[in-house]
């Protein structure tokens, strides 16, 4: 079981700090996607087991920042100078092995219910 916090509204250029606290974090791996009404979720970023290894959508590179503390079961999502195209409905995802994926097709796993992050312009 997963579940989000942090999401709301911001205005451009501003700051979230998104956080998905699971069960169990121990030895997978973790995630973040978003997605906006009629597309389909779109992968954001995710970490490996270890956290020492560490993948970003494109749009996400350099703003975007994800992280883990396992003695929390959590995982996180800092999000920097957000833009409006930023806007959507984000969701955790834990994997089921220690590995992140680099098809946004093979995230099998457990997802939550999603928390919405709103930017204005």
């Amino acid at each position: 079981q997963l579940e989000e916090s942090g999401g709301g509204w911001v205005q451009t250029g501003g700051s979230l700090t998104l956080s998905c606290v699971a069960s169990d974090t121990t030895n997978v791996a973790m995630g973040w996607f978003r997605q906006v009404p009629g597309k389909e979720r779109e992968f954001v970023a995710a970490i490996d087991w270890s956290g020492k290894s560490t993948l970003y959508t494109d749009s996400a590179k350099f703003r975007f920042t994800v992280s883990r503390d396992d003695a929390k079961n959590t995982a996180y999502l800092q999000m920097n100078n957000l833009k409006p195209e930023d806007t959507a409905v984000y969701f955790c995802w834990r994997g089921k092995g220690r590995f992140y994926f680099t098809n946004p097709s093979d995230y099998h796993g457990d997802w939550g219910q999603g928390t919405q992050v709103t930017v204005s312009s």
